[in-house]
């Protein structure tokens, strides 16, 4: 027989073509297209967007970079629900759940509804109770202390519901997992779980689940949040009580006044905005910007959100305040808020949740500080994942602690705190490491006392001792981090000149919003600049406020970099020599003082 030499496979991986020939910036990143070079197909099928939008080129190729097509076109910019909302009962258990709400509706019964302490169960406990309250029904609500009760469903909670008189227990956005607890409630309530978490294996509690990603359920909807899938559930509630003849002698309440707290929910949970999330987002804007629901209205005002709200002011101004209760403070603050039908009430609640969001940043930042150096040394130590802990390190913001590190040196991170021998955290991944399955897979095999969640993100407790088999088990499971560099690419749509970055471009830009995973703000690349201008602003001087020049010295446009004392490239942009330079980031035209700016908000830099 002919011996023959075993051959190494070739390598088929495509090398990301570079952008400006950026291959390390200042802030240690490729510069790299986050779409291939368009073909002679969609060069064409860009100029005909421009054409038929009266669009640039260059937003008419961010588009094609996008796949939408001129007849998709229009749909994509000006999203429909009544498009893209689908049948509620292709979610397993939802008819046998709008029966059973519906049976509740009409004897007028008392429901108890336990949320989460984060955005997504605030708002949708607020959803469904609203609902609830308005269809006749009476609603306790109870959301867990983050800190006495932990995640998710527990005995006495559910109990104090019955003992208000609570014939039927929904759980929002928790549930899936709490088989025992739930069960134990048999042959004394009726339980509903609406939620999106992945199960622990095949076995629920018994009960009705509404989960679209129960591995049953075959709706194709495991990327909606749970308060859309307490809207769903609020659709297929009342179409069932309108068969049942119930709207003809009682009023019905406008599902379309819930979307506005879909969409924060939606945005908050970090979901993909494409398909049905990108319709609920777009529709709960425009709801929440009619400013009629008094707790968001009054929080938008504190958080200083004085134009119409968008996903960034979602993200960053209005829900890590509704967070900040439920992190360092009290649970329900933020569901009381988002339930207040007082003005009085909302803005002295609103006041509240803005000075605890101050309070914990401050909790986050000494953590951080310690944090950063521990994790520095796991990753020249040649760990895959960053998991730390500390006995003083407070429990409510180990989350955001953790998608910190995850930013900063790109690996997945655990971070948990401490106490009575037992850590409790939170967990964060990059794209394409499925940090939820690995926490699974971990709680099956018996080394954690509890741990679930999603491809990105994860909770989870386990005991001191099985902290260090913990560390080595997900280094073995994500051994591909490793390989990841210092930081990942930066994906860039189009590369412009100053005299290119124009309002009216910024204003193109604007139309594919909103902005989030699966429809990521554009990013920019600004090409031949120099920094003449670099100035410390903000309480705590950690804003970079800079004037970027073209080489020929004749245009300027303005430029912002967040969290300056962080990134890598502040250097080279306060550099007093003012070396030519690209930098990357996202142009916007903003409304302040009723007058619009141009603002680059910079990501990176590199010298040209």
């Amino acid at each position: 027989m002919l011996q023959t030499t075993s051959q190494p496979e070739p390598d088929t991986r495509v090398t990301p073509a570079l952008v400006l020939n950026v291959q390390r910036s200042a802030g240690l990143r490729r510069w790299v297209w986050r779409h291939p070079v368009l073909a002679e197909t969609d060069n064409r099928l860009a100029l005909a967007l421009a054409q038929k939008m009266d669009i640039s080129e260059l937003a008419a190729r961010i588009l094609a970079g996008r796949g939408i097509s001129a007849e998709m076109v229009e749909s994509y910019l000006r999203p429909r629900l009544r498009d893209a909302l689908p049948n509620p009962s292709i979610l397993r258990d939802m008819d046998a759940t709008a029966l059973r709400l519906a049976a509740a509706v009409q004897a007028r019964a008392t429901i108890g509804i336990l949320g989460d302490y984060d955005v997504d169960g605030a708002c949708g406990t607020a959803l469904l109770s609203s609902t609830l309250t308005a269809l006749g029904c009476h609603v306790v609500t109870h959301i867990p202390d983050r800190l006495a009760e932990g995640y998710g469903p527990n005995i006495p909670a559910l109990q104090s519901l019955l003992d208000q008189g609570a014939s039927l227990l929904v759980c929002v956005d928790c549930g899936t997992a709490a088989i025992d607890v739930l069960d134990h409630f048999e042959g004394q309530a009726d339980r509903i779980v609406l939620d999106h978490h992945k199960p622990d294996g095949r076995r629920l509690p018994k009960g009705l689940v509404v989960n679209p990603n129960r591995l049953d359920c075959e709706s194709g909807l495991g990327h909606l949040c749970a308060t859309a899938v307490a809207f769903l559930t609020v659709v297929a509630l009342q179409r069932t009580l309108r068969q049942q003849g119930w709207f003809e002698t009682h009023h019905a309440p406008d599902p379309m006044a819930l979307l506005d707290l879909t969409a924060l929910a939606t945005i908050c949970d970090v979901m993909p905005l494409q398909g049905l999330n990108r319709a609920l987002v777009a529709q709960g804007l425009k709801v929440m910007n009619r400013r009629e629901r008094i707790g968001l209205a009054a929080l938008a005002n504190v958080a200083g959100v004085k134009a119409n709200a968008s996903a960034m002011s979602c993200g960053f101004a209005l829900g890590p305040r509704i967070n900040a209760g439920g992190r360092i403070a009290r649970a329900d603050h933020g569901l009381r808020l988002l339930l207040s039908q007082s003005e009085h009430e909302a803005q002295a609640i609103a006041e509240e949740l803005d000075d605890i969001n101050r309070k914990r940043q401050t909790v986050e930042s000494h953590i951080l500080d310690a944090a950063v150096e521990q994790a520095r040394e796991q990753v020249e130590a040649g760990h895959a994942v960053i998991f730390l802990h500390g006995d003083d390190w407070h429990p409510g913001v180990v989350g955001i602690v953790a998608g910190r590190l995850k930013e900063q040196f790109n690996r997945p991170a655990l971070v948990g705190a401490l106490k009575d021998g037992v850590v409790k955290g939170s967990a964060r991944s990059v794209t394409g490491l499925d940090i939820g399955a690995a926490i699974i897979q971990a709680h099956q095999s018996g080394l954690l006392l509890t741990g679930g969640g999603h491809a990105m993100a994860a909770g989870f407790s386990v005991k001191e001792e099985n902290c260090a088999a913990l560390h080595a088990r997900l280094d073995e499971a994500l051994d591909e981090a490793r390989h990841l560099p210092p930081q990942d690419d930066l994906l860039l749509d189009g590369v412009v000149t100053i005299r290119g970055a124009t309002p009216t471009l910024a204003q193109q830009i604007a139309l594919l919003a909103p902005f989030g995973p699966g429809n990521e703000e554009p990013l920019l690349a600004i090409r031949d600049v120099r920094c003449v201008k670099a100035d410390r602003i903000g309480q705590d001087g950690n804003t970079l406020r800079v004037i970027l020049q073209d080489a020929d010295g004749y245009s300027r446009i303005k430029g912002l970099v967040f969290r300056a004392g962080d990134k890598h490239f502040t250097d080279l942009l306060e550099d007093r020599s003012r070396p030519l330079l690209h930098v990357a980031g996202q142009l916007r035209l903003e409304t302040w003082q009723e007058r619009e700016n141009l603002t680059f908000f910079i990501f990176d830099a590199a010298r040209a």
